[in-house]
Formats: C-alpha cells, structure tokens, sequence
C-alpha cells in the first residue's frame, strides 16, 4: 500500500478482543435444595452456558480475524530522534494521520491504470485528525496534495533542518513512504503524530459498500470522462465504486484543483458519518462486523495502533456529537514558482498552534495554573534554583522587577532580556530533571505554564507575556524581607483576530460545501 514491507507479525495487544476468564460464584446449596430444581430450569442453564460459550467462541474468532486483516509497518526509524514534545495540556490530546493512497497494485486496484507522468504511489489524500484530550471535540485538517513545503533531503531521519529542501506534500510518501510523510508534517508543524492508518482504493470502496452506500449532494451535473462518473446535479446515495469516483474527480468540476476536490472529500466525510450514526451501525454486529471486516483489509498502520486501541479510542468519543467534530484546509495560496501548485499561509501557524495546544481555532490560549496550596507541597527550595527572567510583554523594567522579587525569596537570577512577540501569560521553560525546581518557580508567577524545553541545563527560563501577572510570594522561600511593591504591570494582551479559516462540521447539510 505504502511501498514499505510489514515485518514481523505483532503480539496481540490487551484489549484486542481475547476473552478474558470471568469466575461466576453462585449460592452454595444442599443436596435437598438441588433435587427441588425442575429439569427444566437445568436446561435453561445448560443452554444459556452454551450460548455463553459459543459467542464468546465467535467473537474472539471474529476479533482475530479482524486483527489479522491489519497490515502493520513500524516505521519509528525513519521518524529521527528530534521529534515534537507536547504542551502539558496535550498529554492526553491523540493525533492521527490518515493516510488515502493512490497505490494500483493488489487486489480492487489495477483497473484504475497508471499515470506515465508520475509514476509511483502518493498519498493523495491526508487528513490529521486531532481527538481533544478531554474528549468532547475533534478536528480534522485535510493537506492539499499539492502543498510544496520544506522536507528532509531524500528522506533523511538525521538531516538538520536548515538542510531541507522544497517537495510537493505528496511526493514525500512517494519516496520514502509514511515515515518520511510524518517526519516531514512533525518538523513543518511542530504537531506530534500518534498513530497513522493508509487505506486504498480497494479498502475505501469496500467500506462504503458496507454502510450501504453514502449519500452525496452534487450542485452541478458531474460528466468526468477520468473516472466515468455520471451524476446530475442533486442528491445521490452511491456505491463503493461510485464513491471513490466521486472523491477523486477533480479536473471535470469547478476549477479543477485539488482545494475543490477536498472540501467536496470533507462533505463526503460528513455524510459518512452522519450515515454511520443515523443507520445505528455500532449497535448492530452483524453490520458493524462487516465494515470493520471491510476497514481492515486494505488497512496498514502502526503497531501500536491495533484494534485495542481504536475501541477504546472510539469509546472513548462516542459522546463528541457530528457537531463538534470540524472539518477544515490548511490555508494556501499560489506557490510563486509554480501557480499549479500551492504553498501554505502565516496564518496556517494557528491550525498548528491549536493543535499543539489543543484547543479550537480562535480560542484563547489555555493558562495552565501553578501550584497552590492544594498541590503537593515544593520540594525544591528557592536557594537551590537559577532562573532567567525575559521581558516578552513590550513593558520596560518588567524583567527588572519580577528579578528582584524572585531575588528577595532566595532565587539566583543569572540575567533577563527582552523577546518580542511572546505569547499572552507567563511561560515556565525547564530542561529534563529539573521538573520539580519548574515547580517552585512556577508557584511564583500566577497561571503560569510550565513547559519542557531542551539546551537550559539547571536555569529554569520565565517568559512574561502580555497579560503576564506579577509575582507572589512561595510557600518555601528563603529569608524574611518583605517583596518589593511592583511598579508595573505586563500590558494587557491585545484582541487578535482569528484567521480566516473555513470549516464545516460533520453535522452540517451535505449539500453545502464549504
């Protein structure tokens, strides 16, 4: 699928469908109370253990069968070792990048020919997905095929990025297949990847044929001699080969690009899970065995990401509801040098923003709090921490200030500066093992964030931002001077604008595309 050979078969995962061993104790009963019980009542019980027996028997048969179809490649190799850390308040936040590939080889995918310009298998359709850390909202960014972004030199996992090149987004899976897809979204985004998935021709058709077709809303008659696709303007419910007909027509409709094939993709999207939902899939086996039966064939993956992990995953968003699931593009705009392709906005820097720290476009950076008086008690003391102040909120003698107040409590301030452009609040930066000194500083600087960072060895680094709050006393300092009254405060943040990003959820009509 991806051009990459799976290795090894994985071990089961826990939770990957194997029944566990459940002791069932019942009442303890004389030899009187047994004789009282009616033949019939012995029946029942004796069938009710073989039912139990038996559905055990074929779901464990039928979850392994489903594990098997899965193709898994561990591709950890070629993701390098400076992979993205995350925000605090992501840790939990899960981040997916589903993978369509236009691979013509195997079983449902010869017929659909080659192309003599550019040989090879792509990864024409991308999709992260980001599932919130707490669960109740999830967004999905589709990567325009055509995107011409920076790149590791023929894939390289070590290759520092002040050698990369310009590459058209797809062509990264070409050469060097998902790792070098994921190496190059994590260094461009700063975003890190969680799991991924690749499914092909093959497999999307045969998991539309299993919801029974999906319904799709055309405003235009659609007559695309590529993939002989026949449609009149209005609303169709498709088939499997219908389907992928319909997601990849691109030159016959609007003005050809990939951005309108994609919002038409994000429409799709919707209608399947609107499908999904209406048509009570998950609550019938027999319908639900099939589409996963039909999901997993064609699918490749991680090996961390079995079907443990996608059950609990899918429970753990069953409550999210279509509309706070939200579709969106990274922006783009001509690429200069070549205006059949595109390259990304600035303002592409807030979908990335947010996903790293998990929070929707628009919203308000999340302050994450210091430790208080119900958190564990400090353990490292003021006298035993260096700490460099800078000044990132535009307000002369803030660093000054906020030095001098660290000072009186015991603190070793090595030095402060200035950066411009710092975000709102206050950022705590700390090295490896230096988590519980960022701890004690943190309890300093109210609703600060604390944040891992490499290169600061012992100094714990204090960015105050616009809005950033003055510090307080710690609960553990040294001496007994009172702190020095502020002079001045950080400025107030200024009101930013959201970018001008469009989406749609998975609830809105299908026929609105955009």
């Amino acid at each position: 699928m991806d051009g990459e050979q799976p290795g090894a078969p994985e071990p089961q995962e826990p939770g990957d469908g194997y029944p566990r061993r459940r002791e069932v104790r019942g009442r303890e009963a004389g030899p009187a109370a047994e004789e009282r019980r009616s033949p019939w009542r012995k029946r029942v019980v004796i069938a009710l253990v073989a039912v139990l027996v038996v559905g055990g028997a074929l779901a464990a048969v039928a979850t392994w069968r489903l594990s098997s179809n899965i193709t898994r490649v561990d591709v950890s190799e070629a993701l390098g070792t400076d992979r993205p850390t995350r925000a605090p308040q992501a840790t939990e936040a899960v981040n997916l990048l589903l993978i369509g590939s236009d691979n013509r080889t195997g079983k449902g995918n010869t017929s659909y020919g080659t192309v003599a310009e550019d040989p090879g298998v792509h990864s024409d359709t991308n999709l992260l997905v980001h599932l919130s850390a707490d669960r109740t909202w999830a967004m999905v960014v589709s990567i325009p095929r055509d995107s011409m972004t920076k790149a590791p030199p023929e894939c390289s996992p070590t290759a520092p990025k002040n050698q990369w090149v310009t590459r058209q987004w797809n062509h990264n899976f070409k050469i060097g297949g998902t790792g070098c897809l994921i190496r190059t979204l994590e260094g461009d985004t700063g975003v890190f990847v969680d799991h991924y998935a690749v499914v092909d021709f093959n497999g999307f058709k045969q998991m539309v044929e299993a919801l029974g077709g999906v319904e799709v809303c055309t405003t235009e008659p659609i007559d695309d001699a590529n993939s002989t696709l026949k449609l009149s303007a209005g609303t169709h419910k498709l088939s499997g080969e219908q389907a992928l007909a319909y997601v990849r027509t691109r030159k016959s409709l609007g003005d050809g690009s990939d951005l309108g094939r994609i919002k038409r993709q994000q429409a799709f999207l919707s209608s399947v899970a609107q499908e999904a939902t209406s048509s009570r899939l998950l609550f019938q086996p027999t319908r639900l065995y099939s589409f996963l039966d039909a999901a997993t064939k064609s699918l490749t993956t991680d090996p961390r990401f079995g079907l443990g992990t996608m059950k609990d995953l899918a429970e753990s968003v069953r409550g999210i509801g279509l509309d706070n699931v939200e579709f969106l593009t990274v922006p783009t705009e001509p690429f200069p040098a070549d205006t059949n392709r595109v390259q990304w906005q600035d303002s592409a820097d807030a979908v990335w923003e947010a996903i790293r720290e998990d929070r929707r476009i628009g919203e308000r950076p999340k302050a994450s709090p210091g430790p208080s008086a119900s958190d564990a008690p400090l353990t490292v003391s003021p006298a035993d921490i260096s700490v460099e102040v800078v000044n990132g909120a535009g307000t002369t003698g803030l660093a000054g200030q906020a030095a001098e107040m660290l000072r009186v409590q015991g603190f070793t301030v090595t030095g402060t500066d200035n950066r411009y452009g710092a975000d709102r609040g206050t950022l705590v930066e700390y090295s490896a093992g230096q988590e519980e000194a960022a701890r004690t500083v943190a309890a300093a600087f109210p609703r600060s964030r604390l944040e891992k960072a490499a290169g600061l060895g012992r100094t714990i680094r204090v960015t105050m931002g616009p809005g950033a709050r003055n510090v307080v006393e710690v609960p553990n300092r040294t001496g007994s001077a009172p702190l020095p009254k502020p002079s001045v405060t950080a400025a107030a943040p200024t009101p930013s604008a959201s970018p001008s990003i469009d989406s749609r959820t998975a609830a809105q009509d299908i026929c609105k595309t955009s």
